[in-house]
């Protein structure tokens, strides 16, 4: 019979921390009376951790990939029990005050976060940088991409979690991201999430922390970026192509002045230029999105589907072929004002005008176009995935009959 509780705790070379890990953890089984193991999920250590968690009565699970993530996917595959509690092994949590944990799984959530700041730092156990700008700052930037209201210490190692759950997230990253993934992927499935506070004590190694901040930092706010592409794409594709439609049409009817500065078609470039950028924005966004979800990055509803659709590849061409001719028509008209003056000078603020015109429809024109051929090389991979899915599913049938 299974346990109902698995705790996990990564190790890389926590001899001196390990062993009053392990047997605190097993002091909380045995006094909550939970049927439970202990799994360390090594990750290389040379310094005899391997035999010392094997010697406190825990099983040791070897992680061949390095890196923090790498260990705790180890662990987790490995482990037994309905629930899984992860936390580190340098001493930093306490593994004998999990009943906190334990019984919000059993009330049926599937993610539960520990809330250090709620729960007290002690001295010491975290540097004031990290405790009064980092961690809150990429928490706070972590709950409004991803709209999670319900965990506000997106960094806190200790956590629980139902396995079956977690595993259908099918997380990918190997290093520190692994943990904040793990939160941002059961936000946007839908798992129920919640918190409890708990400690942090300073950790009790004897070396410097396998944690960089700056490089850790950007790798945070990269994981961020890369599963919200309506953030890092969406949101400033909409802003900049607003904002250059806005200026190009004020700009578009001859010079114009405000507070003593007249801006004139040098400013119509650059708005066109936002115009250009903020449509590339977008086009990405829902490049990136659909991809994906194809691939699982993202839960496969989404209001972008319709673009996957095989009918998407001549809407994207005949707009696309639109605005080339418009574009194509400015040029005419431009080159008809040379001929007006015998191909000598010209007025430039208004021909230059007409050329910018020209320039953006062509462009945006052919970007039209592009996108429609990708969009129709999405619609032939959800085919295929579709096909697979469904032969999947036929073999599944016959194979229960």
């Amino acid at each position: 019979m299974n346990p109902e509780l698995t705790i996990v705790m990564p190790c890389l070379n926590e001899a001196r921390t390990l062993a009053g890990c392990v047997q605190k953890a097993q002091t909380f089984l045995n006094q909550e009376k939970i049927s439970g193991e202990i799994i360390v999920a090594d990750n290389g250590s040379t310094d005899g951790s391997r035999e010392l968690a094997e010697q406190c009565g825990a099983r040791v699970v070897r992680a061949e990939t390095r890196g923090y993530g790498a260990a705790l996917a180890a662990g987790i595959n490995a482990a037994h029990g309905k629930y899984v509690i992860m936390g580190d092994s340098d001493q930093s949590y306490d593994f004998s005050a999990l009943a906190p944990f334990v019984q919000k799984l059993r009330d049926g959530y599937d993610l539960v976060m520990g809330n250090r700041f709620l729960g007290g730092i002690a001295p010491g156990a975290m540097p004031p940088l990290h405790r009064y700008f980092g961690n809150p700052l990429l928490s706070a930037i972590g709950r409004l991409f991803f709209s999670c209201r319900e965990a506000s210490d997106f960094y806190c190692g200790l956590r629980g979690f139902r396995r079956e759950a977690v595993q259908r997230l099918e997380l990918q990253s190997r290093g520190m991201e692994f943990a904040l993934e793990m939160l941002v992927k059961a936000t946007m499935h839908g798992l129920r999430i919640t918190e409890v506070p708990t400690t942090l004590s300073p950790d009790g190694r004897d070396r410097a922390p396998h944690l960089r901040r700056y490089r850790d930092a950007w790798r945070s706010l990269r994981l961020y970026l890369l599963l919200s592409p309506r953030w890092f794409f969406g949101i400033p594709g909409v802003l900049l192509l607003a904002l250059g439609t806005l200026v190009s049409t004020l700009l578009l009817r001859g010079p114009m002045t405000i507070g003593g500065v007249t801006f004139d078609y040098h400013t119509l470039l650059y708005s066109t230029a936002a115009i250009l950028l903020g449509y590339q924005s977008l086009l990405l966004f829902t490049f990136a999105k659909l991809m994906a979800v194809e691939t699982g990055l993202h839960p496969p509803q989404t209001r972008l589907r319709f673009l996957a659709q095989r009918e998407t590849l001549e809407r994207f061409v005949i707009s696309g072929v639109v605005l080339i001719c418009a574009g194509v028509i400015l040029g005419i008209a431009a080159t008809r004002q040379w001929e007006l003056v015998r191909f000598g000078a010209l007025r430039p603020d208004f021909t230059i005008r007409l050329v910018i015109c020209s320039v953006l429809l062509l462009l945006l024109g052919g970007q039209t176009l592009l996108a429609g051929f990708y969009f129709g090389l999405l619609n032939m991979a959800a085919e295929r995935g579709e096909r697979f899915l469904q032969l999947a599913g036929q073999l599944h049938h016959r194979s229960r009959e």
